[in-house]
């Protein structure tokens, strides 16, 4: 065990603690669905891609530059 390197040391160390889980994995299967809902699905709903809207990446940048000046210019 002395010589093993630090990954391998790692990857038993979690491997062993997930096999001797038994709340744990219902509570991580509840986390990633979680972070699923607020990765995906909100993103999807709430926050719309407004560049796609643009043919170049020249109108893009020119959108995205006029935004920020306008933000900075009016709080």
């Amino acid at each position: 065990m002395k010589g093993e390197s630090v990954r391998i040391k790692i990857y038993r160390f979690y491997r062993d603690g997930f096999q001797e889980m038994t709340w744990g994995k219902t509570l991580w299967l509840i986390i990633l669905i979680k972070l699923f809902i607020l990765f995906v699905i909100l993103r999807i709903f709430f926050f719309p891609t407004h560049l796609g809207q643009f043919d170049s990446q020249a109108a893009k940048e020119d959108y995205v530059s006029g935004e920020l000046i306008n933000r900075a210019i009016t709080p």
